[in-house]
């Protein structure tokens, strides 16, 4: 809905300054506009999709968009490749409005790109080169970020490397909110969202590092409740009152997981149906729930469940029995252990329960 009102402000602006013929082309603009941008993050999916990676959705934001990969590329190289692919796609774009109006954009469209006055291909071709410009940041999240932790990763550590790159986008955020204090308050916005974009890039960053050689059963909880699929919601809100625990497994005789029942799923369920209703109603409609054995490297576990956005990760044994749970705050909790130990010291391995 928020695209829409986008649009309803930006014809708004240009009936004022124009009339309505100014207010249509303004909306038009808008959505070619956007088209770009889905273009540069397809750009980005399919250069991933080269290296294997799947990318299971794009969101567009006022200032931009994000395709959300299902994981970061292995290589720096690759990572370099698919950071580039969308500032590449907008190079095309300009390039080849440039080839259709046959001359490059000036510094008047480059700075009026709201003005109705000025032609609209030529306003296309100059916001391309200021999505490229943009991009090439060298902050987090754009894909300046990107490509200078890549070029970084070719002579350090991953981790290093994004710390490195980090730092850099965070530096980059407080200037931007500096000159937004005197000059254009946008820019604080801009900055507050490289920031966070940066911090949240060096955490996981941080995670793969403290993941990298630890299996999954020495990151697991094992003490947790779990319920059979005969057990009502009347069982569950018990469960919910007496423990701290916000998701259950809900697992059969045989150790088979059937699904997880999330707090969240078990009101929603409360609202539709009565106490009795058992809990393999309440998860209908989740689709199928991945299982990592608990053998697994814990880096691999970490990104299935980013990859599939699950509240908690089931991590069964060799009989696919469920043995343990990986959730976030045990993710978080690891994080904060690996980190409170020494430099050289490592996590030790504990062996799964029975």
């Amino acid at each position: 809905m928020t695209f829409f009102l986008l649009l309803a402000w930006i014809g708004l602006v240009y009936y004022l300054q124009g009339g309505p013929g100014a207010a249509v082309e303004g909306v038009i603009f808008i959505i070619l506009l956007f088209g770009c941008v889905l273009l540069h993050e397809f750009g980005h999916a399919l250069a991933a999709k080269r290296y294997g990676i799947p990318t299971p959705d794009i969101t567009l934001l006022p200032i931009g968009g994000v395709a959300r990969l299902q994981r970061i590329p292995d290589k720096p190289r690759q990572e370099l490749v698919v950071a580039l692919a969308g500032p590449a796609v907008n190079v095309v774009i300009a390039f080849l409005l440039f080839l259709w109006l046959g001359r490059a954009a000036s510094l008047e469209e480059l700075t009026r790109l709201e003005s109705p006055q000025l032609n609209m291909a030529a306003k296309l071709m100059a916001v391309n080169v200021w999505l490229v410009l943009f991009n090439l940041i060298p902050a987090f999240p754009m894909d300046g970020g990107r490509v200078l932790r890549a070029l970084l990763a070719m002579r350090m550590n991953y981790a290093q490397a994004t710390q490195i790159a980090a730092s850099i986008g965070q530096g980059i955020a407080f200037l931007f909110g500096f000159l937004g204090l005197f000059f254009n308050p946008l820019l604080i916005f801009i900055a507050l969202f490289i920031y966070l974009g940066a911090s949240q890039e060096a955490a996981l960053a941080q995670m793969r590092d403290v993941a990298r050689g630890l299996p999954v059963s020495a990151a697991m909880v094992t003490e947790f409740k779990a319920l059979p699929p005969s057990a009502t919601l009347n069982d569950a809100i018990d469960l919910l009152l007496r423990t701290s625990q916000h998701e259950f497994p809900v697992v059969d005789a045989t150790g088979r997981v059937h699904g997880i029942l999330t707090r969240d799923a078990l009101l929603a369920a409360l609202r539709q149906n009565g106490l009795d209703t058992p809990v393999r109603e309440a998860l209908q409609g989740q689709g199928e729930l991945p299982l990592v054995s608990w053998r697994a490297p814990f880096d691999e576990a970490f990104q299935e469940m980013q990859a599939c956005g699950c509240p908690a990760l089931p991590v069964v044994d060799d009989y696919g029995r469920l043995v343990g749970l990986i959730t976030p705050e045990n993710v978080g909790e690891l994080m904060m252990v690996q980190s409170a130990l020494k430099k050289n010291e490592r996590l030790a391995w504990r062996p799964a329960n029975g």
